[in-house]
């Protein structure tokens, strides 16, 4: 069995200039297949909400929903660094709540780090988490817990206030104690800004090729997900379609009844 990659495992990345491979997982099926083909962390994402609950939002998931898809996830991974989301209003309230809830994650879900929303707003909180011993991943840009607040799903850093200000968070957010910082939805150039004046591993999501890693929801990426497609994801599979014709399939035999055959019966 591979040994677990760690937090000092991808400071090291950055500092080799090896690229992180980062997907998101839900279940110990999916993490076991990731893992298996060689990526560097899984991350137990919000977008659970979405992508496998069906909400429109990350903001009704709760505490409970993410303990639970995290154990699946280690329990089908033994290489990967799993790293789980907080999800909305799990943080913000207090900074002690914030640490009740991350070592929640850890204790129950078995992840290795934790994942939290925000810049400046949420580096108390960061801080505060480090400090008791809890790796810590930032996020910002476009941070989907504030879909609201933001307008909707956009890019976000294209004026130079808020591209100086992303810079900042960034900024703080290392300071705070993260060992890595996810950039969602920014412009190519201000990943890269931001990729070099911070110290820790950035991860992109539609942030482009200069951030040290890349993040893409699976079911983005395997075409499982077609509500919408974002610009961003590019589709490395199309399991959609592949599972549609395999249960017409399916549910063709068993109308004919051809399914079960002579092979799949017992005597």
């Amino acid at each position: 069995m591979a040994e677990r990659l760690t937090v000092s495992s991808i400071r090291r990345m950055k500092e080799s200039g090896e690229r992180v491979a980062m997907v998101t997982a839900y279940d110990a099926t999916f993490a076991r297949l990731f893992d298996d083909a060689g990526t560097d962390m899984l991350l137990v994402g919000d977008t659970v909400g979405m992508v496998v609950q069906g909400h429109t939002s990350t903001l009704p998931v709760t505490m409970d929903h993410m303990v639970y898809h995290c154990q699946a996830v280690v329990r089908g991974s033994s290489r990967a660094l799993v790293v789980c989301d907080l999800p909305f209003m799990s943080y913000q309230v207090s900074v002690e709540k914030a640490l009740e809830n991350a070592g929640r994650l850890l204790a129950e879900g078995l992840c290795q780090a934790v994942k939290l929303e925000g810049g400046q707003r949420s580096a108390p909180a960061v801080q505060r988490i480090v400090e008791a011993g809890i790796p810590v991943v930032g996020h910002i840009g476009l941070t989907p817990q504030s879909v609201n607040a933001l307008g909707g799903f956009k890019v976000q850093g294209r004026e130079a206030a808020q591209a100086t200000r992303l810079i900042e968070d960034a900024r703080r957010i290392e300071d705070a104690g993260a060992f890595a910082i996810v950039l969602e939805t920014i412009p190519a150039g201000l990943a890269k800004s931001v990729t070099e004046a911070v110290s820790i591993p950035t991860i992109g999501i539609g942030a482009g090729v200069e951030c040290d890693g890349q993040v893409l929801v699976c079911y983005d990426m395997l075409g499982l997900f077609d509500t919408f497609v974002a610009k961003f994801v590019k589709r490395y599979a199309n399991l959609g379609e592949a599972t549609r014709e395999a249960v017409r399939a399916y549910v063709s035999e068993v109308k004919e009844r051809t399914f079960p055959g002579p092979e799949h019966s017992y005597t």
